[in-house]
């Protein structure tokens, strides 16, 4: 198929286009920045654009990883939010529709599904936040305009009938966290692992498997993440005391982690069920936490990226 990719020069886009070129499929990338797998420069708020680029390039479907993400609230008015994350999306989605497509693969995020509540983590056990967790309350502009995408996603299902597939992907950017500094970025990183985080990598594998199922699934919202180790009922444990879960679930990690100078999680607060996607998808990410610790156990190369120095080639335009 010919793929319309939005946010090709964004972090997933540059991993996602080679994917789907494996897969079989000729790949137009679309982004406001210019990158190796951008060929249309442009935002996707321009409706004519996106007209154009469909019948110019043929599009056949769409994944829509395009966005302005959390790190840009600092950059940008709310009104810029809803510009590209929701109008931007509708235009895609009714090109879609009036071009005949039979499916749609949008990128969301976890994000929107933490109200200023569960961030706090004032309660007695980790909670366990899945596809049915809600009523969604998302604590910033970025979580609610992605939260008002999906449900662009779900009216283009249940009026016009195209299939549309919602990931909603945990955390995989290579930047340092910027809200919590206490642990060394890929300490930090690597105790993702157990609740929160997969790699690109598998989150774009995530994408091309989205974009061949769709029509078979009609409408899905996912959780995409790697597989948590822990069971629902270890969530008071887990905030209580999250070093000693860990450690009957993996007896060498301590000294591992010892070895490199990082620390255990002490409490862990919420956890990110993906099971549903392994089950509907049949998405199960590659790297886990116990890869993580092979690598420490093996002296091999961290199984993720990190880059504190990095920043989203649409944050560096003018």
């Amino acid at each position: 198929m010919r793929v319309l990719l939005t946010g090709s020069s964004g972090w997933l886009g540059r991993f996602l286009a080679p994917q789907l070129r494996a897969a079989g499929h000729t790949v137009v990338g679309l982004d406001v920045a210019a990158g190796a797998e951008t060929q249309v420069l442009g935002s996707v708020v321009d409706r004519g654009l996106v007209e154009r680029t469909f019948a110019a390039h043929g599009i056949e479907a769409v994944i829509h990883a395009g966005a302005v993400h959390k790190p840009d609230i600092a950059r940008h008015p709310a009104r810029h939010f809803v510009d590209v994350n929701v109008t931007g999306t509708l235009n895609l989605l009714e090109a879609a529709v009036a071009a005949g497509h039979d499916r749609f693969v949008m990128t969301s995020t976890t994000s929107l599904m933490i109200s200023r509540e569960i961030r706090a983590e004032a309660g007695r056990a980790a909670i366990w936040l899945d596809e049915t967790s809600g009523p969604l309350a998302p604590r910033n502009i970025y979580g609610v305009t992605k939260l008002a995408a999906e449900g662009l996603c779900r009216i283009a299902r249940e009026e016009q009938g195209l299939a549309c597939l919602v990931l909603r992907t945990a955390r995989f950017f290579p930047e340092e966290d910027d809200t919590d500094r206490r642990l060394s970025g890929e300490n930090l990183k690597a105790n993702e692992f157990l609740h929160r985080r997969l790699t690109v990598e598998d989150a774009a594998r995530a994408h091309v498997l989205a974009l061949e199922r769709a029509p078979d699934l009609g409408f899905e919202t996912l959780v995409i993440a790697a597989p948590t180790p822990f069971r629902r009922d270890e969530a008071e444990a887990l905030h209580s005391d999250a070093a000693a879960v860990i450690r009957a679930r993996f007896p060498d990690a301590e000294e591992l982690y010892r070895r490199r100078g990082w620390r255990l999680p002490e409490r862990i607060g919420r956890v990110y069920d993906a099971g549903r996607a392994a089950r509907v998808l049949g998405f199960t990410a590659a790297t886990d936490f116990a890869v993580v610790l092979r690598a420490l156990r093996e002296g091999t190369a961290l199984p993720f990226a990190h880059d504190p120095a990095y920043t989203s080639p649409a944050a560096q335009l003018p």
